[in-house]
């Protein structure tokens, strides 16, 4: 069975949390002894957030303040190595507080301009706080589980087949290839021979498992079509050139392991959650849109949700 989740994505969800999308690499294969584990480094002595960092203008910039910045820019940061990260957020703090007096003593901070622009930031974050804490923080362990299983319960079953082919140029080779097939010739052996595959000149043609809609159109619909054990009749044409089919064997696909897509499991449950909490808010506000173009655009965009 396949398990697609829909992800949960900042764009469509307009959020200001971050989901981190964890990317798994198979680990590398090592010919040399494996390097004994280092030990532990000792863990870190707490932070005070109130401790003072610097002071600017006579203003009190704490180790809270610094982490906060470290955090908005760790994006401007990522380049940097990991011991220059914490100077770099306290130069950009103290860069960003003597601006930020400027502004206020030239009176910027009265523009009308950016009063407007400070009261969305400031929705913004409240918005962002609301799905951190009670959407975000309330999804539960059981909560996921149920969504995966839920998933599996309804993703119909799929089979997939492990099959061997050998590719060659022209049709008249791939009727040669077949017609000693027809006289008992091994299909590995002539693989090995023939095939232009450059992956299956060593492995007999060897492609694997895989499941519908994983090769291009022709090949897929000939390889499902044929029984265990047996080969194309005909030669098969797709973009790459003429196939020789053998079909090893089939089976039922089996779903993901829960571990392996909790994380998506988990985006799909704050997804839906905050869609949720967004229709039953706004079934309670009133909205009011007098531009009926831009309100029938609002409407079309929000039933796609």
């Amino acid at each position: 069975m396949s398990l697609s989740f829909r992800r949960a994505s900042l764009a469509s969800l307009g959020l200001a949390f971050g989901l981190s999308a964890l990317s798994l690499s198979p680990l590398m294969a090592q010919e040399t002894k494996p390097a004994q584990p280092e030990a532990a480094a000792p863990a870190a002595a707490p932070v005070d957030p109130n401790a003072v960092v610097a002071t600017i203008n006579g203003d009190k910039l704490t180790e809270a303040d610094l982490a906060l910045a470290e955090g908005e820019l760790s994006q401007q940061f990522a380049q940097l190595p990991p011991e220059q990260r914490r100077a770099a957020a306290l130069s950009a703090a103290i860069e960003i507080r003597v601006m930020a007096k400027k502004a206020v003593d030239s009176g910027l901070d009265k523009d009308a301009d950016f009063q407007r622009r400070m009261a969305f930031l400031q929705q913004r974050a409240l918005h962002g706080e609301v799905v951190e804490k009670e959407v975000v923080g309330k999804v539960t362990d059981a909560d996921v589980r149920a969504r995966y299983d839920q998933e599996i319960a309804n993703t119909p079953p799929v089979n997939e087949v492990h099959a061997r082919h050998i590719l060659v140029k022209t049709k008249e080779e791939a009727e040669a290839i077949i017609k000693q097939l027809d006289g008992g010739a091994d299909f590995q052996k002539l693989a090995n021979e023939h095939t232009s595959d450059p992956s299956g000149k060593s492995n007999g043609g060897d492609l694997g498992w895989f499941g519908p809609g994983q090769m291009v159109p022709e090949f897929d619909k000939a390889a499902f079509a044929l029984d265990v054990g047996k080969y194309s009749k005909e030669p098969v044409q797709s973009q790459f050139g003429w196939h020789v089919i053998k079909l090893e064997d089939k089976r039922a696909k089996q779903p993901p392991a829960f571990d392996d897509v909790k994380d998506q499991a988990k985006q799909a449950v704050i997804r839906d959650k905050y869609f949720a909490m967004v229709k039953e808010l706004r079934g309670a506000a009133k909205v009011e849109i007098p531009d009926e173009k831009l309100k029938a655009a609002v409407n079309t965009l929000e039933s796609g949700k």
